[in-house]
């Protein structure tokens, strides 16, 4: 008798398999013809954990069971023919479909109020369109005698069409608006030099002639001491020979002289010193809070100048202050409460009728002296949200920029500017300069010297920078130059300011936020030394209505394809390339040189004098 053989293992499962039944076929995440053989317990987990297939491992460890496993996965046979097949399963990895190119989201235009997008048209050129004195009859003639001397025979285009508003809201005079209503509110943005502050000054100093008492009327807030000086001097010039009475208050002087001109004690509590206050906003917070006696409830024109700016420092509350001061919390009765104010409000017809059966006559809006808010800048603003930290009452514009229809992208201050939203003077030519860092003094020193010019305003972005390259254009020498920053004082800055007027200094090195909005008279050339990174700040260095000049623009490599676009948006005509070869710059450089070893020992004496 023979020994049975022992068949193997792997030989006899696949028999026993195709005798007694057939398998059913896995199912195995969408491939076909997957083994049939059921895998161990760790073959399951690697499946589960890489996602394969648990067929395919077993059949690589058992290859005889491919004919089984063949047949078990064919699919049934039915009495009409085989069954059709399941629908595979999704594939691990779906297939996305479409471009993946990257493209420009277009840019949303807002609708803005209508205020904002139809203004009223004012002509840019103050070359054109003057209006003489004598076709603007509402304005005084004691006034118009002032303006004729002055040297004044027209009126600018943005006065001729503020002055007469004005004065037509102040027409039932400054303690009762005119008809009952209350004044609508005013913002004008016209170009440096287009006459704003004349535009202001003439019809606030004749509503306010008729005054009896004297009481602060009409507050000129502007963001630095020079614009106030500035703005407090036409105001002398125009209330000369009358008895209205102006006050200056910046911190120029100590606290105390400035109460001096504005509250008088007398036995009775305090008499008002003042019709018109002209003021920065940290001093007039000052006087709101420690000057005894200074009260803004008879205020009737608030005048807020460089108003984007004045803006932008809205962080320090100084515009909710003024306002609460001007409508006291809590009523007033007796003889006071005619004049006794409170907020505008919405006029609805219930609230019509309550008001004109209102026992208490401070309760009804025409017994109440209005308040109307008058907004001047170069760039103002057309943010709704900045203009509704304002509080504007039905405010009307008047504007020397383009109307696009009823649509008009908001200014965004920080990441740009709009399009051709600025005008610029017909007179003045745009050029930029392509240079290195090293080269920008030698560049400023050569368009002064060999380019002739007398006067140039030459701005730096940092009272750092402005100081630096004064320091070494005083040590080159050749060029009469002084600094006008924050390094000196109000007194200083004055009499630097007169004597570049004079032609006594050639060169006026000055920061943004000393020189903004200043009138500077007989500029040739304004010189950015510092490329402005914004479009309105460029504005303010540059558009100076009615002046002709040029204007120069030193830009570094990195610089030039930002700024160049910046300006293209911003509309600014025939910008053009100035190239200063190197050859023109080489007979500069020995004094130059020397110049440079000047300011390093100047810079570190003020160093050590700092530091003692």
């Amino acid at each position: 008798m023979q020994p049975l053989q022992q068949e193997p293992a792997g030989s006899a499962e696949p028999a026993q398999a195709a005798g007694k039944r057939r398998r059913r076929p896995r199912r195995t995440g969408g491939r076909e013809g997957g083994g049939a053989a059921r895998p161990g317990r760790a073959e399951r987990q690697a499946a589960e954990r890489d996602g394969e297939d648990a067929g395919a491992e077993s059949s690589e460890e058992a290859p005889e069971e491919s004919s089984v496993a063949a047949d078990a996965a064919r699919p049934p046979e039915g009495p009409g023919g085989p069954l059709p097949e399941e629908a595979p399963g999704p594939p691990a990895q779906a297939l996305v479909l479409g471009d993946f190119g990257r493209s420009r989201a277009p840019k949303v235009q807002p609708f803005l109020p209508v205020w904002l997008a139809e203004p009223s048209c004012v002509g840019k050129n103050v070359t054109e369109g003057l209006v003489p004195i004598e076709d603007i009859p509402e304005v005084h003639p004691d006034l118009q005698k002032k303006l004729r001397a002055q040297g004044i025979s027209s009126y600018f285009p943005v006065q001729a069409a503020v002055i007469p508003a004005l004065l037509e809201s102040a027409a039932g005079g400054f303690l009762v608006s005119r008809g009952g209503y209350w004044p609508s509110d005013l913002c004008v943005s016209a170009p440096t030099g287009s006459g704003k502050t004349l535009a202001f000054v003439i019809p606030v100093v004749q509503a306010l002639l008729p005054r009896a008492v004297c009481q602060v009327r009409a507050l000129a807030v502007l963001p630095t001491k020079e614009l106030a000086q500035q703005v407090s001097k036409v105001f002398n010039v125009y209330t000369d020979a009358t008895s209205l009475r102006v006050a200056l208050v910046t911190g120029q002087k100590s606290l105390a002289k400035e109460q001096e001109s504005l509250v008088q004690k007398t036995a009775d509590g305090f008499r008002c010193l003042a019709d018109i206050v002209v003021a920065t906003p940290g001093r007039l917070v000052d006087h709101i809070d420690q000057t005894p006696g200074f009260s803004l409830q008879h205020l009737r024109f608030l005048v807020i100048d460089e108003a984007d700016r004045m803006i932008d420092s809205m962080h320090q509350s100084w515009l909710p202050r003024v306002v609460a001061a001007a409508f006291p919390s809590g009523g007033t009765r007796g003889p006071s409460a005619l004049l006794q104010r409170t907020r505008p409000q919405a006029v609805t017809a219930a609230r019509y009728l309550a008001l004109r059966h209102a026992s208490h006559p401070g309760e009804q809006p025409w017994a109440q002296t209005p308040l109307q808010k008058l907004l001047f800048s170069a760039t103002l603003t057309q943010n709704p949200e900045k203009l509704q930290q304002l509080g504007l009452f039905q405010p009307r514009l008047f504007s020397t920029g383009p109307v696009r229809g009823g649509l008009r992208a908001p200014d965004v201050d920080v990441d740009g500017d709009l399009g051709g939203k600025y005008l610029f003077p017909a007179g003045l030519a745009h050029h930029y300069v392509p240079c290195s860092l090293r080269s920008k003094p030698l560049v400023v020193l050569h368009l002064i010297l060999e380019m002739k010019f007398s006067r140039v305003l030459c701005f730096t972005n940092s009272r750092e920078n402005a100081h630096r390259l004064f320091l070494l254009v005083q040590a080159f020498g050749g060029v009469a130059v002084a600094e006008f920053s924050s390094r000196y004082g109000p007194g200083q800055r004055k009499m630097i300011l007169k004597q570049f007027e004079q032609g006594k200094i050639q060169l006026l090195v000055s920061t943004d936020a000393t020189a903004r909005g200043i009138d500077v008279q007989g500029v040739q050339l304004v010189l950015n030394y510092d490329a402005p990174q914004y479009l309105r700040t460029y504005v303010h260095r540059t558009a100076r209505a009615g002046k002709t000049g040029q204007a120069f623009t030193l830009l570094l490599k990195v610089q030039e394809r930002r700024f160049l676009r910046m300006l293209a948006e911003g509309g600014v005509p025939g910008l053009q390339r100035h190239d200063t070869p190197s050859e023109l710059l080489q007979p500069l450089v020995p004094r130059y040189e020397e110049a440079l070893s000047q300011l390093e020992r100047a810079v570190k004496e003020e160093q050590k004098q700092k530091a003692a």
